[in-house]
């Protein structure tokens, strides 16, 4: 069975300080300075499913000039609602109205993520092994 989300209940905003903390407990994968720094300069977004913190994405640019999701994460309770997606099409409308043809992700090879992406129209361009970690998937996408 599927269902359709309720999409009516989540909104997509700029990360703001206060949502630091909440970041943190789950990602791992960046430094707190370099994570305060990433939100003061309004590179991460914040889901809200109803007044609840569901999840957040942030992103840099790849050769400084190709915008790059980082990190797309979504609570465990809230997934499946369609936080991901709202987080997504949020990236990217931004994207394009800055003027970015083109957007790029990667993701681990044995995670699911990967059918995520795929789903939003993102095609595999690549790969490589990082260091202690598996194969990952690089991503690209069309915007305009």
């Amino acid at each position: 069975m599927t269902t359709t989300p309720n999409t009516k209940n989540i909104a997509v905003r700029y990360a703001e300080t206060a949502d630091g903390a909440a970041i943190l407990r789950s990602d791992k994968h960046i430094a707190s300075e370099e994570l305060y720094r990433s939100i003061s300069v309004n590179r991460v977004y914040a889901a809200l499913y109803g007044k609840s913190f569901a999840g957040w994405l942030r992103y840099n640019l790849f050769w400084d000039n190709t915008p790059f999701l980082n990190m797309l994460f979504v609570i465990p309770p809230y997934r499946g609602k369609g936080c991901g997606g709202a987080l997504l099409r949020f990236w990217e409308s931004e994207m394009l109205s800055a003027g970015y043809d083109f957007a790029m992700t990667s993701t681990a090879a044995a995670e699911s993520a990967r059918f995520f992406y795929e789903k939003f129209g993102y095609v595999q361009c690549g790969g490589f092994y990082p260091a202690r970690d598996g194969y990952e998937l690089l991503y690209k996408k069309k915007l305009r």
